[in-house]
């Protein structure tokens, strides 16, 4: 067994003799002893003996969690997370013969829309309505099994569910907000003997007033053996919990183990961090979901940024272990090793979606590979038993921050190879030109922005561009990978936003500063929002009253998380300032630290659209990429999705943003939705990236398909509840089951 010994915890993938010393030192001389010449074979299997084999000679090709027959699918496609499926039924053939095979209504219209990907286990698909409600189907037909409704309204998106069974003893885990429920897969039932009379709580556990804790479980957890790991989705600013990751029993519910994304005192990693930061720091947590491989026993974590997002007043050091790629005993918790992807976030770049496990031909030499995809457009690929890169990695120097008491990391990670997937920089000559007017619009614009490239911290008064924007580049929907080829198919978002600060000047303790600590970051500073992805607050009161609006703060809706922690005072202080404008005095309990991260404020998310609502920079607006990750060069490169009013006037494959990801099977296709404005499922050459298909659904798929066999029967089955940043757009939840004529 290699974990914990061989590979160490290395600062950065590239620096692994580093990190070995820095491993020794925390195993002891007395533990390298002990394990003597096993020790030392091990060191030179992970560490570079040219004549060695660098993967096990028995380790599988591809990590399933399904079986090989692929007739199952659950989250991701398995543990590997390559969204993969062996089925080969419907192929570049047929597929023009698809139709559809059944349709399910859930009867819901949620906030959010439906970003779910069902589970489908022995013939019945499990799946969740937009309020989050769980169901099962039989698979073949549609026809409804059963279903279960917590009594807990789910407010945040909810990607998925996982299963466990051992002989009779069939469960499916599901997350409803801060609460993982074990429900009987046969009959829907909470097994009462997991945690609480069928639940646990996540906000127990984290070294925080429970009741202060705000947590939801967005992406399914993951099953090794009998634990039940799970991250969570946590607030962008302070109070935040940190963002441990943690494994329960599953037949129990008893927390197992629990890893620390902020470092406690004695921990690897602690001094990278501010003193005591791990009292009152948040998140550095994995939201997006996790791979494994199970035959080693390693757990593959991506982790987020620290809270608050982008003002970090007087920190030094790079914030450990926030955006990293985390290689975990799965067993333990304990570290193997990682790589950080963005030192000290300023600029909220999360690792977006979960890894991916395949085996690449680097150099002639069977590697078993993972490979990260980040919002900024970057493929990340790693040995994934040490963490060596395999492509080199180039530390870049960045500008410094010129914001008081704002330390900026000097250095930043690029991958040489791939290529990025999303466009880096932009420039004037790559403004919009969909029309004179709207270029003459944006030129104006862009002539107060700032505008250099990644990594550039943020400015006071100045709106300074990301491209690609907050939402990526790459996004949680997560690539394919063909295992057989080391192919990675990714969607990506290529359209610019800006982000500036500005000094908070509002008076501790009242209303208004209770606003600008708590919602600003994406209502904006003076409540206009970012619409339609970030509603805007003015005038709220002509539209809600007062109790709907204390409602959606203590329960959340959409993408605003649920602010239970704040007191019924606070509430109301809250929503009287927001609906006329009073700025009553409410005591507050923040420590000098948490203040100290209020002195400036992020004034909003902003999308560079034009006064249309079209990307104010020249298409493509969103894209689909085919990767050779053997040797790092594109196969194929297309626009996804188009705008319907512009494909009428004949402004056709400009691509949009997108959200949900692709899948890839062995019949030579990938099946894509994702793309939020034309409502379009797809279905690809996979090698030439040709268009083969295309159905119309009731409303825009954001959300992974998913693809299974019953009774010898190939299906294709994709959830479809409207996009969440497009104004105005019908929203629904029914999920669409495609298949080949009998």
């Amino acid at each position: 067994m290699f974990v914990d010994k061989a590979c160490g915890k290395t600062e950065e993938a590239s620096k692994s003799l580093r990190g070995m010393r820095a491993m020794k030192s925390i195993v002891g001389l007395k533990l390298f002893v002990m394990f003597g010449v096993a020790f030392l074979a091990i060191l030179v299997f992970c560490f570079g003996n040219p004549r060695s084999k660098q993967i096990s000679a028995h380790a599988p090709r591809r990590i399933v969690s399904n079986g090989e027959a692929g007739t199952d699918w659950e989250y991701g496609g398995g543990l590997a997370q390559d969204h993969y499926s062996p089925l080969a039924q419907i192929n570049r053939s047929s597929v023009h013969e698809l139709k559809v095979a059944w349709t399910y209504e859930t009867g819901e219209n949620g906030s959010y829309g439906l970003e779910t990907t069902p589970l489908i286990i022995n013939g019945v698909l499990y799946g969740l309505s937009p309020s989050q409600k769980v169901f099962a189907l039989n698979a073949a037909t549609g026809k409804l099994i059963w279903r279960f409704d917590s009594g807990i309204p789910g407010t945040q998106p909810d990607r998925g569910l996982a299963y466990w069974g051992s002989g009779a003893d069939k469960r499916v885990f599901v997350g409803i907000m801060n609460f993982v429920y074990a429900l009987n897969a046969d009959t829907g039932r909470p097994i009462r003997t997991f945690g609480t009379d069928g639940r646990i709580d996540l906000r127990r556990n984290l070294g925080r007033d429970p009741a202060s804790v705000i947590i939801a479980l967005t992406s399914p957890a993951t099953v090794y053996k009998d634990l039940l790991i799970v991250g969570g989705m946590e607030p962008e600013t302070l109070p935040c919990a940190p963002g441990d990751i943690r494994a329960y029993d599953v037949r129990t519910g008893k927390l197992r183990w629990s890893f620390h994304t902020i470092p406690h005192p004695g921990e690897f990693g602690y001094d990278s961090w501010p003193k005591n930061a791990w009292k009152y720091a948040g998140a550095a947590n994995n939201w997006a979901g996790m791979a494994l491989d199970a035959h080693r026993g390693v757990l593959y974590v991506p982790t987020g940024s620290v809270s608050p997002d982008f003002y970090k007043p007087n920190e030094h050091g790079n914030d450990l272990f926030a955006d990293c790629l985390l290689a975990l005993n799965a067993e333990t918790g304990k570290l193997i090793w990682y790589f950080q992807g963005v030192r000290h976030d300023l600029w909220d770049r999360d690792f977006p979606a979960p890894p991916e496990l395949l085996t690449v031909d680097s150099h002639g030499r069977a590697i078993d590979a993972v490979a990260q995809t980040t919002k900024q457009g970057f493929v990340y690929l790693f040995n994934r038993l040490n963490g060596r890169p395999l492509f080199p990695i180039e530390y870049r120097e960045y500008p410094s921050s010129t914001v008081p008491g704002e330390l900026a990391a000097r250095e930043q990670p690029l991958p040489a190879m791939p290529a990025p997937y999303a466009r880096q920089f932009l420039t004037a000559a790559m403004l919009t030109d969909r029309t004179p007017a709207a270029h003459q619009w944006a030129e104006k614009q862009f002539k107060n922005f700032i505008s250099d490239g990644q990594f550039v911290p943020f400015r006071v008064g100045r709106p300074t561009v990301l491209f690609p924007g907050f939402d990526g580049g790459a996004e949680w929907g997560g690539p394919a990978v063909d295992p057989k080829t080391g192919v990675l198919y990714v969607n990506s978002n290529d359209i610019a936003w800006t982000g500036e600060l500005a000094r908070n000047q509002s008076q501790a303790g009242t209303a208004r500063a209770l606003y600008l600590s708590r919602c600003s970051l994406c209502h904006g500073v003076n409540l206009a929002g970012s619409p339609p992805a970030y509603p805007s607050l003015l005038h709220i009161g002509n539209h809600l009253t007062a109790r709907e609006i204390r409602k959606i703060i203590r329960l959340g809706r959409g993408r605003m998380p649920s602010f239970s922690s704040l007191s019924h005072n606070q509430r109301s202080a809250l929503v009287r300032y927001l609906v006329n404008g009073e700025n009553g005095t409410i005591q507050s309990s923040e420590s000098p630290a948490v203040r100290e991260t209020r002195a400036y404020l992020f004034t909003g998310y902003n999308r560079f659209l034009d006064p249309q609502g079209y990307p104010a920079v020249a298409p493509p607006w969103g894209t689909l990429n085919a990767i050779d990750l053997n040797t790092g060069k594109y196969l194929w490169k297309i626009p996804l999705g188009e705008y319907p009013k512009l494909a009428r006037e004949r402004m056709r494959n400009t691509g949009t943003e997108n959200y949900g990801g692709p899948i890839v099977t062995a019949g030579g296709l990938l099946f894509i939705g994702a793309t939020s404005f034309d409502n379009k499922f797809r279905a690809f050459d996979s090698s030439t990236g040709k268009l083969l298909w295309e159905a119309t659904l009731p409303f825009s798929g954001d959300a992974t398909p998913a693809t299974y066999e019953v009774n010898g029967r190939q299906y294709v089955v994709i959830a479809a509840g409207g996009p969440k940043n497009a104004l105005g757009a019908p929203r629904g939840g029914v999920y669409v089951a495609f298949s080949l004529p009998r």
